[in-house]
């Protein structure tokens, strides 16, 4: 593991070393090394044209944890890569995935991370991905993922997901089902700098009854960089669903907001909420009696704000 691999995988991952339990680490485009475990099999896709992995966790599995983060360095790699989950009845695990590129050419470097979830009956995970972006290269560093979400009865997925530094352009689409009783819980943090795009589109289908989502979106937007948000929370039967959408917007900054709710039963309760301003005055003066300069104030109120 040289230093660059290592640095990108304290920020995605916050690994110092090689994890305890199952893992698999890609770095530019190969396995780095993998561990299987009694309860969590990782193995290499066999289908052709689809670079990735599957990730099966025996039913009944606790408190055990799988960590699959991805490390680009070499500038113009671009990569597709298929990751599925097979979470077994009953389960309780935390997958920690994540991708940082570090990009020191004139090439675009890309990472699509495609990840399909298979969540059994009354099963939970917690799913934590961040991505990170650094390199003084003019190349551009690319972060598309997409994650597919199937949640059986009485399961349960909370997903949260962090890009708050060095990523060019990310366009980031999750889709999910849920079955009688099952939940989802997503929490997303996203700053974006210089001329940086970044782009979340949620659909949630609460298809069984008694199921129930919460998409919760927050954001920082500086400098001339651009944001969209969508979220979709569609309520097909007796369901509860809530999306929100908190921004912070700078400089000469774009945020657009574009929160969807339907609903197809009598039943389907949906709410919305959506936020976009600048930071209020009086905080940062607050914070400046206190001895802090108008930068150091903007920093704290805005790390307490994606906290």
């Amino acid at each position: 593991m040289d230093a660059i691999e290592r640095h990108i995988l304290e920020q995605v991952a916050d690994l110092h070393e090689v994890p305890e339990g199952a893992y698999n680490i890609r770095y530019n485009g190969k396995a780095d090394g993998r561990r299987s475990t009694a309860n969590i099999d990782i193995v290499t896709k066999t289908e052709e044209g689809k670079s990735g992995i599957d990730i099966i966790i025996k039913p009944g599995t606790k408190n055990e944890s799988v960590h699959i983060p991805v490390v680009l360095s070499q500038s113009g790699l671009k990569e597709t890569v298929y990751n599925d989950f097979y979470i077994g009845d009953d389960a309780d695990v935390t997958i920690v995935a994540g991708c940082g590129i570090h990009n020191c050419g004139t090439d675009t470097s890309e990472h699509d991370g495609i990840h399909t979830f298979y969540i059994g009956k009354n099963a939970k995970v917690k799913y934590v991905e961040k991505h990170y972006g650094e390199g003084d290269g003019s190349g551009e560093r690319i972060l598309n993922p997409v994650t597919i979400i199937n949640v059986e009865e009485g399961g349960h997925m909370e997903m949260d997901t962090v890009q708050i530094k060095g990523v060019t352009s990310t366009k980031r689409v999750t889709k999910a089902v849920l079955k009688a009783g099952a939940s989802l819980e997503i929490s997303e943090k996203i700053m974006t700098h210089g001329n940086q795009y970044a782009e979340t589109d949620f659909t949630v289908d609460m298809d069984g009854e008694d199921s129930s989502a919460n998409v919760i979106s927050r954001s920082v937007a500086k400098g001339q960089s651009k944001q969209l948000f969508v979220s979709r929370i569609n309520g097909n039967c007796k369901c509860s669903g809530h999306t929100e959408c908190d921004a912070i917007i700078m400089d000469k900054a774009c945020v657009t907001a574009e929160p969807q709710l339907t609903a197809n039963d009598i039943d389907a309760s949906l709410i919305h909420e959506a936020a976009i301003g600048k930071i209020a005055g009086e905080q940062l003066i607050k914070l400046m009696t206190l001895g802090l300069t108008e930068q150091e104030a903007e920093e704290q109120i805005i790390n307490g704000f994606l906290k």
